[in-house]
């Protein structure tokens, strides 16, 4: 899929659909990626678990080069590359792959500021292992794709870019 001769403005998540689109100026889809979203559902709260709903910018992106599967805690990258053996010897990990792109609110009380603040909340769009299924809401609280697809939106994201998540 190369759309690079058209220009991403915005990302829009679909929390009933866990489907991320990438749309041009005039808000016209250039792709669409399966996602997925909290457990736990919609919601701003600190420690809620959930996703965070509402008007956003993407703050700082993290992994531009890296290897694909490259392994992030802290997003900082390891030095580790996912596996099978990786994950097996640590079960519990949330694995955060690839690229992040972190999320910040726009909106004052809603999913910005005390006790909401998506961008404290480390919320993030971020890689995740291909043996996690997509389309099922499962994550804690990120939005979590597909590798290769982090891959490629990172490639038309921007810091600024405009994110709606609804």
């Amino acid at each position: 899929m190369n759309h690079h001769n058209r220009r991403a403005c915005s990302i829009d998540i679909c929390l009933d659909d866990q489907i991320l689109t990438l749309r041009d100026e005039r808000g016209v889809a250039i792709a669409c990626y399966p996602v997925s979203t909290a457990l736990n559902g919609a919601g701003e709260r600190d420690g809620s678990g959930c996703t965070p709903r509402g008007e956003h910018y993407i703050r700082a992106m993290i992994g531009a080069g890296l290897p694909p599967d490259t392994v992030f805690r802290a997003r900082r990258p390891t030095g580790e590359i996912y596996s099978a053996e990786l994950a097996a010897a640590h079960p519990t990990r949330d694995w955060i792959l690839s690229r992040i792109l972190w999320l910040c609110g726009l909106e004052l009380g809603k999913n910005r500021g005390a006790g909401v603040d998506t961008f404290r909340r480390f919320i993030y769009i971020h890689g995740t292992p291909d043996t996690e299924p997509m389309g099922l809401a499962l994550s804690h609280g990120c939005i979590r794709m597909r590798n290769a697809d982090v891959i490629e939106l990172f490639g038309y994201a921007h810091a600024g870019m405009p994110v709606t998540i609804r």
